[in-house]
């Protein structure tokens, strides 16, 4: 053990429990930030304590600043620009905004421990090159004097959103980027995915009196800023002067907060579980639905926590905000313009977030699947069980269509595994990142089994939370408590594009023996269930493993020999009689992405 570790384990400042060689970086920071409301800028100071957990010396550190990506000729704009299908939120929106318009972050001057250091910012990136080199287990402290414009509403954060809200902070102050096994993560920010260094913030904002401020983390001062954050405050402060708001959160990768001085707060405190906080601009059409969502988040909250894991931290506030739905720690910002159906879905989205990547921290440039794609998976169940608490439907229905949807076309199919900045179109990256995504896990219930699988999200939750997850990891868990071999199916539905296509042939019957012709017309190997019925009405179950599983899912009645992945045709002996057949099909419950149901069944 070197010697910077031992120092770190003296002064109590290690926090991340090894688990064998893993290891992730840590950030403490203090920030103070000024508005300047007529100007739509602030000025800021930004106080960093940076750990090297890692085992390499460090002689540079880097920053994104993502505001200047709301600049013309950015590589936000420009990449919009030449998408065949571009986000309608931006489209070529940056390129037309005038100087007062667009977003920028301006250094003024970095220290670090105290002595001034060179840096060079290239668009949404700044190099800071270290006076002292970092060595594996020591800190540094790094001072910031920085300002920013705030850009009109584009995309995620920025001024006067189209429900009016004044400001979307996101994104807003200089961020540390992350480096990990594979060295610095320095994607230039086109509007895709995040991948942030865990650690504790410490956020004070100087703002106008009458605004409302909602935000990442606990408020500091609740008696001081009134709006609705003490039991006992009834007031609105009267604008004309500026008050500081101060919130504190540890155990979290990002830090947003919005302000308008026309929210309506409003909060409920779940039993043994979070305060949920509301805020939201008064609307008559949508009075109906701001006013039922506390009790259904509630709930939602109540089902994620017993179904994936405890919700850990103590407070979450649902935002009206932004330009759709965005999660950020212990908040999100939504559009808030919706009928409750629409609202509560997008809610639980974002909630489910808190889950995946916001407490299991993916990187989600490389990894979006496992961000989009599982939060998918938990928030449309969550959604299913509050509003159909006697079950309806098939929660994955939407994500299914749109997956076979995307087969059919192919064009814009492209595998799990390509960057998320580096789809040709965006309806590649939203088919890949949310729909088979969200399918990865459908699937993978259905190859393990029910039990094992609800094991596995929540072993997967206890060991990997508040650490950056791989999707090996993710699967040795799910191979460890289904007894499976599974390597074969993350190569297959992650680094290619290759479909499901399963079909029942015939019937053959040969030395006394009957038989159900399988046959596997897609590139895709899986296990199938199959379903024989008899003319008198009875119901014979078979479970067909495939070979490269190395076994076979708990609980199957009447399982055959393995499927060889290399055999185009299986013929699997039934104790039916051919003759006595009435029909046979493919059992996949809604749950395997088979691009043909037509060929499932043979009557």
């Amino acid at each position: 053990m070197k010697y910077g570790y031992v120092l770190l384990l003296a002064l109590g400042l290690w926090q991340v429990p090894v688990l064998g060689n893993y290891w992730q970086q840590r950030v403490e920071y203090r920030m103070e930030v000024n508005m300047d409301e007529e100007n739509h800028r602030f000025s800021g100071y930004q106080h960093l304590r940076y750990f090297n957990y890692s085992p390499d010396t460090l002689f540079k550190v880097y920053y994104h600043l993502y505001f200047n990506a709301f600049m013309p000729g950015s590589a936000m704009d420009i990449r919009s620009r030449q998408m065949p299908d571009p986000d309608r939120r931006i489209g070529s929106r940056i390129a037309a905004l005038k100087t007062y318009e667009q977003g920028y972050q301006r250094i003024r001057g970095i220290r670090q421990n105290g002595q001034e250091v060179a840096w060079e910012v290239r668009g949404t990136i700044m190099e800071v090159i270290l006076l002292e080199p970092l060595l594996p287990g020591m800190a540094t402290v790094l001072e910031m004097d920085f300002e920013a414009q705030v850009p009109l509403q584009i995309r995620r954060c920025g001024r006067f959103n189209a429900e009016g809200i004044d400001y979307s902070m996101a994104q807003w102050y200089p961020k540390m980027a992350e480096y990990d096994e594979d060295g610095w993560h320095l994607d230039p920010y086109v509007s895709r995915e995040f991948y942030g260094v865990w650690g504790s913030f410490d956020v004070k904002i100087t703002i106008d009196s009458s605004y409302v401020v909602a935000s990442t983390g606990y408020l500091k001062n609740p008696r001081e800023v009134g709006h609705g954050y003490c039991q006992a405050d009834k007031w609105k402060r009267k604008p004309g002067r500026d008050i500081t708001w101060h919130f504190v959160a540890d155990s979290i990768h990002d830090f947003a907060w919005a302000a308008d001085p026309d929210y309506v707060h409003t909060h409920i405190q779940m039993p043994n579980g979070p305060l949920l906080r509301f805020f939201h601009v008064a609307n008559d059409t949508f009075t109906d639905s701001w006013e039922k969502l506390p009790e259904l988040t509630a709930n939602g909250f109540n089902y994620l926590s017993t179904r994936f894991g405890k919700y850990p931290y103590g407070q979450y506030s649902v935002v009206q905000a932004g330009d759709g739905g965005m999660e950020y720690p212990m908040a999100t910002f939504i559009t808030g313009r919706r009928y409750l159906g629409s609202l509560f879905g997008v809610v639980m989205h974002e909630a489910a977030h808190s889950w995946y990547q916001l407490i299991l921290g993916t990187n989600e440039a490389r990894h979006h699947w496992m961000d989009e794609g599982f939060t998918n998976y938990a928030g449309n169940v969550t959604f299913h069980k509050v509003m159909y608490p006697n079950g309806k439907g098939n929660p994955h229905e939407r994500s299914m269509a749109s997956y076979l949807h995307a087969q059919a076309e192919f064009d814009i199919l492209e595998p799990l595994c390509t960057h998320a900045d580096h789809f040709v179109t965006n309806a590649g990256y939203g088919n890949a990142a949310y729909s088979k995504g969200e399918l990865f896990l459908v699937q993978l219930e259905y190859v393990v089994g029910e039990a094992a699988f609800n094991r596995t999200m929540k072993d997967y939750f206890n060991k990997w939370g508040f650490r950056h997850p791989r999707p090996e990891d993710f699967l040795r868990i799910a191979e460890n408590r289904s007894g499976l071999i599974l390597d074969w199916f993350l190569e297959y539905w992650i680094h290619s594009t290759k479909h499901i296509d399963y079909a029942v042939v015939g019937l053959k019957r040969t030395q006394g023996k009957s038989y159900v012709v399988l046959e596997r017309k897609g590139p895709m190997p899986m296990p199938v269930e199959v379903v024989v019925l008899s003319k008198t009405g009875d119901e014979y179950r078979y479970y067909v493993p495939l070979d490269l599983m190395q076994g076979s899912k708990g609980g199957m009645a009447g399982t055959a020999p393995a499927w060889m992945w290399v055999a185009p045709r299986y013929e699997l002996e039934v104790a039916v009689p051919k003759h006595k057949i009435a029909s046979v099909y493919l059992d996949f419950k809604g749950k395997v992405a088979d691009i043909d149901p037509a060929n499932d069944r043979l009557d």
